[in-house]
């Protein structure tokens, strides 16, 4: 079970595009796991958060608990799964765990309308920085240098990178392909 969960989680975090979560209500044990495997979290004003291991004598994985730390910090991390208990949105708002609440009947056009701005961009831009994002929390000895100088290349070699610099001279927006 936990080889397998962990397996899902490692999936969505290591997806090359950038990824939202829009949270409507609890988002409790698994549910902020999975929620902290994305990129950008937005919650409704009714959101509740918790991690309530410690109520269920569960072990949680180290992957999971780096997780946490690295979105909201040790000592939030901490308070999440020492105390088990639930927070509010405007609580995990101040620790770090979302980005932003909205009113419940805002938020999903609000998460469409940030996608709709992330996809404007230059897909390989995108990944390039995910890729960076991932690698420069990991221990400088084990990053991935080849991956990243590779990644900053295909920005450079790409037909979006020239697209970028005319549509900017022109003074238009850019019409990114991905290539």
């Amino acid at each position: 079970y936990d080889r397998e969960n962990a397996a899902a989680m490692d999936a969505l975090a290591s997806i090359s595009k950038p990824v939202l979560a829009a949270i409507h209500g609890f988002c409790v044990g698994g549910g902020c796991a999975i929620a902290l495997t994305a990129d950008l979290r937005y919650c409704a004003e009714d959101g509740v958060f918790a991690i309530p291991a410690a109520r269920l004598g569960l072990g949680y994985g180290a992957d999971g608990i780096e997780r946490l730390v690295q979105e909201v910090g040790m000592p939030a991390a901490k308070e999440i799964f020492f105390t088990a208990r639930r927070f509010s949105a405007e609580q995990a708002l101040r620790m770090g765990l979302v980005n932003a609440v909205l009113a419940k009947a805002e938020l999903d056009a609000h998460v469409r309308g940030v996608a709709e701005t992330i996809a404007a961009n230059a897909p390989l831009t995108l990944k390039s920085a995910k890729l960076a994002m991932r690698e420069i929390v990991k221990d400088s000895s084990s990053r991935d240098a080849a991956a990243l100088r590779a990644s900053i290349e295909d920005c450079y070699e790409s037909a979006d990178y020239a697209e970028g610099v005319r549509a900017f001279l022109e003074k238009r927006s850019p019409r990114f392909t991905g290539r």
